[in-house]
């Protein structure tokens, strides 16, 4: 069920059409803007949309981080699986 969540970022007020919980779609405002403030802390930019690039590149950048831990923590998993059905298979013979 759509509902209407009003948030903030970059002191702007927005007003989002969500299935997501309200609590959750707030959070994710506070993410963002806290990524704004950061990249204002860096001094490199001066312009909302400058900084809201570059806002978007550091959460790209976790992002993608976090998706090759994933990956790398599924292959271990799977190996790890192999082995046990390996000794297990064995145990059973």
């Amino acid at each position: 069920m759509k509902r209407s969540v009003k948030v903030s970022v970059a002191n702007q007020q927005f007003t989002l059409k969500t299935d997501a919980t309200a609590r959750y779609v707030k959070n994710l405002a506070s993410y963002v803007d806290d990524k704004l403030a950061e990249a204002k802390k860096s001094g490199r930019t001066a312009t909302t949309q400058s900084l809201a690039l570059l806002a978007a590149m550091n959460i790209a950048d976790e992002l993608f981080e976090l998706r090759e831990q994933h990956d790398a923590l599924k292959r271990e998993v799977r190996e790890r699986s192999q082995r046990i059905m390996k000794v297990l298979d064995a145990a059973a013979s």
